[in-house]
């Protein structure tokens, strides 16, 4: 019984990281991480452009800098966010506490659902300003890349928070578990 607490199998033991990077959740979190570079960089580096007679640089989706402005504000969040949940997946297994445990889950699965809400929005709002730029006789084909590949990794951002709302449900579900059959069946002490 000892090294053992109520919600934790392995709490205070050590950190396994060849374990840890294996886990599906944390590949997971590291593919969102470097989906989240990508939109950011993208539209960061490649997202404005001037035409010749112009001074003035414009974003390329329809010249509305909000679009702009909004991938590579959300890419910034999502990195920071997947960052910050990285080193709670960290520490997690050293939480003892059944009600912390839950809390954390209830966080991240909270804040999955958020961004993969957002990047839906996101995937809509630059797609739209995409489509619009690109009827209006607009010769800025200079970002053409870097606007479809922060698009595309818009799209693809869905899904893996999406997934990651999905996973965090079902820890949810295991730790509200252990917590109930703790209390029906309480650990006689040695």
């Amino acid at each position: 019984m000892e090294g053992m607490a109520y919600g934790a199998g392995k709490a205070g033991g050590a950190f396994d990281p060849q374990t840890f990077f294996r886990q599906p959740y944390t590949i997971l979190r590291m593919v969102s991480w470097v989906f989240s570079i990508v939109i950011f960089g993208s539209i960061a580096n490649e997202g404005y452009v001037n035409r010749p007679d112009e001074v003035e640089e414009f974003c390329i989706f329809n010249r509305n800098q909000n679009a702009c402005n909004y991938g590579v504000t959300m890419g910034t969040l999502t990195f920071l966010t997947c960052l910050a949940f990285l080193a709670l997946d960290v520490y997690f297994p050293q939480i003892s506490s059944v009600k912390d445990r839950k809390k954390a889950v209830l966080t991240d699965m909270g804040v999955s659902a958020f961004w993969s809400f957002m990047w839906f929005v996101g995937f809509c709002f630059l797609t739209n300003q995409w489509q619009v730029s690109k009827r209006e006789d607009n010769p800025l084909n200079e970002g053409a890349d870097a606007a479809r590949a922060a698009i595309a990794f818009a799209f693809f951002s869905i899904f893996t928070w999406g997934v990651q709302t999905y996973m965090a449900v079902e820890k949810l579900q295991n730790i509200t578990f252990e917590e109930e059959y703790n209390k029906l069946f309480p650990q006689a002490a040695p």
